[in-house]
């Protein structure tokens, strides 16, 4: 199932694009409003998800980086393992692959992963994300909800 890489090049072009864009169009701690729930806000994450670590002096850089590498390096043995009608899983696998790898190029160029899309209702504010994230995000639960759904009678692995 490594045609499905294809989908993973496409998420890291698509997330690399749109940060640079963010980049040059937005200023840090300005957002700008697109809708009443959804603002384009230039945040720049040195941590993992929701900035676990941001603050943590550095080292967190090479361990996610290192971390994400690793998890890729499954993720396309795991590809390689799959079955051709697991295409659920496949796109899945993908989908995370291209937006780990996202992340990971942003951690070795910049040395934090950049963030512009802040969702928010009444006040709450989702915490700031991008077309990587959103691609992992994504993934993760067509991979659960695939995990979940019983495979049908005659093909179920023994």
């Amino acid at each position: 199932m490594l045609k499905w890489l294809w989908l993973s090049f496409g998420v890291i072009i698509l997330d690399q694009v749109t940060k640079r864009i963010a980049e040059y169009q937005l200023v840090q701690f300005a957002p700008m409003e697109i809708l009443p729930f959804l603002n384009l806000a230039l945040v720049y994450n040195q941590g993992a998800a929701f900035s676990f670590l941001s603050d943590a002096g550095g080292w967190q850089r090479w361990f996610f980086t290192t971390l994400a590498v690793v998890v890729s390096g499954v993720i396309i043995w795991w590809l390689r393992q799959l079955k051709r009608d697991e295409t659920s899983t496949a796109v899945s696998l993908a989908l995370i692959l291209g937006g780990a790898i996202g992340n990971v190029i942003d951690r070795v160029w910049h040395g934090h992963v950049i963030d512009f899309f802040d969702l928010h209702y009444a006040g709450y504010h989702w915490p700031t994300f991008n077309i990587a994230d959103s691609a992992i995000t994504v993934g993760a639960v067509i991979l659960i909800i695939t995990s979940l759904i019983p495979a049908p009678r005659g093909t179920q692995k023994s």
